[in-house]
């Protein structure tokens, strides 16, 4: 189940989605094929309702969307990178605590 909280972000939709947030933006790059990804989504899902108006949380599929991983030479996934005014100013890889990961948006809002 979708939740609205968690923005489905594109290559074509990366500009106006992510670096244009007037907010900061954490961006979860995952696959449908990634374990460790499947494992992470439900921390992702519950920091989106935790931090709903605060943080734009945002998900893309890898494997539908090569171009924006591709220019942000993301190598592993899960990578969580965090966007403050369009640029990327920190990023986890792999799957983290939801402490952890509170933690970093905490650091950056």
């Amino acid at each position: 189940m979708a939740n609205a909280n968690v923005v489905t972000v594109t290559d074509s939709s990366f500009e106006s989605d992510v670096v244009q947030s007037s907010t900061l933006a954490v961006v979860d790059f995952w696959a449908e094929w990634c374990g460790p990804c499947k494992a992470l989504a439900p921390t992702i899902d519950a920091l989106a309702n935790d931090f709903a108006g605060k943080v734009k949380v945002c998900k893309v599929n890898v494997d539908e969307n090569p171009e924006i991983p591709s220019r942000l030479h993301i190598r592993g996934i899960p990578t969580l990178i965090f966007f403050k005014n369009g640029k990327p100013v920190d990023q986890l890889v792999g799957n983290h605590p939801k402490d952890a990961i509170s933690d970093k948006i905490k650091e950056h809002i």
